[in-house]
């Protein structure tokens, strides 16, 4: 049940709410509605009832004196109105969207709808612009439902077909101009791209250190060719200056090649087998020099040097 009634809330099937308060933020029947007007207690959109005042309030076209007014004129007055109140609002903070009726109802005529980036924000602008007059007129301001403006816009309007003219129940947005437009918003995107270029984390500006080594992923990229060397079980090969880059075509390159290295086992072998032939050797080398000893012995002198005599002889 509770799931029903709030798919049906805001629309024609909700009896208990009204949906034209809902989507446009005023009725027509005003208090005397069978439905009920519920106010929101915050919203980022706050409603300014009937400020506008239109210079051909009474009579399209016509001022009150009954004179034609120029169309140039009327807009020149309506974007002046405009650029003032934006100024006004922006103090007290972001604006994401200004819209102005150009309804003739009485319960849409001249009201003014901002819609702030923030909630805070609009209720900074309701508590300083209670109280305060605008052109000699006091300035109603509450919060408003109205949050998406596409729904509460009559699409007639936008394709001028509406055939209720200004005493459409929908939104009939007066426009503004584009350079109009563009000096008000785009003044508040380059605030927003500069508060946003400030508060940008501190990882994205790489130091010295980070760009000297490549930057992002060099790191990561060095650990996988050392990782991939390791494997391999050799360190990564340096290229003299001379050396030529590529391979050789010839069919006897594989021949000049340098031959395979042996294992530490294999070189520990032919190790103890030189040491033992060294033994061998110098074993070899003792026996015969005892041989010559005992030969000397056995005779009393050396026979190639005259300056030792027999001792028997003396």
């Amino acid at each position: 049940m509770a799931e029903h009634l709030a798919s049906i809330f805001g629309t024609e099937k909700d009896r208990v709410n009204c949906p034209f308060y809902f989507k446009i933020g005023a009725c027509r029947h005003g208090d005397r509605c069978s439905r009920l007007h519920t106010k929101p207690s915050i919203s980022p959109t706050l409603l300014l009832s009937n400020m506008y005042q239109r210079p051909d309030m009474i009579t399209p076209g016509v001022d009150p004196q009954g004179q034609a007014l120029d169309p140039r004129k009327i807009q020149d007055h309506f974007e002046d109105f405009y650029e003032d109140l934006f100024e006004e609002l922006s103090k007290y903070g972001e604006i994401e969207s200004l819209n102005i009726c150009d309804n003739l109802a009485d319960h849409m005529v001249g009201n003014v709808y901002v819609q702030f980036r923030e909630e805070e924000h609009a209720a900074n602008a309701l508590r300083n612009l209670n109280g305060r007059f605008y052109a000699g007129r006091p300035i109603i301001v509450d919060f408003s439902p109205v949050t998406d403006f596409r729904e509460a816009t009559c699409r007639q309007y936008e394709e001028n077909v509406c055939n209720r003219g200004g005493y459409c129940n929908f939104m009939h947005l007066k426009k503004i101009s584009k350079d109009l437009r563009r000096r008000l918003f785009g003044r508040n995107r380059r605030r927003r791209s500069h508060s946003r270029s400030r508060s940008r984390s501190p990882h994205k500006h790489r130091g010295y250190e980070e760009r000297s080594h490549g930057g992002r992923g060099s790191s990561r990229r060095d650990d996988e060719r050392d990782h991939r060397y390791h494997d391999r079980g050799r360190r990564p090969r340096s290229r003299s200056p001379g050396r030529k880059v590529g391979r050789s075509r010839s069919p006897g390159s594989r021949r000049n090649r340098s031959p395979v290295r042996e294992s530490s086992a294999e070189r520990r072998a032919k190790i103890e087998q030189w040491n033992r032939e060294k033994e061998e050797a110098e074993s070899g080398h003792k026996i015969d020099n005892s041989n010559n000893d005992n030969d000397r012995n056995n005779n009393g002198f050396a026979h190639d040097d005259d300056q030792y005599s027999d001792p028997q002889q003396q």
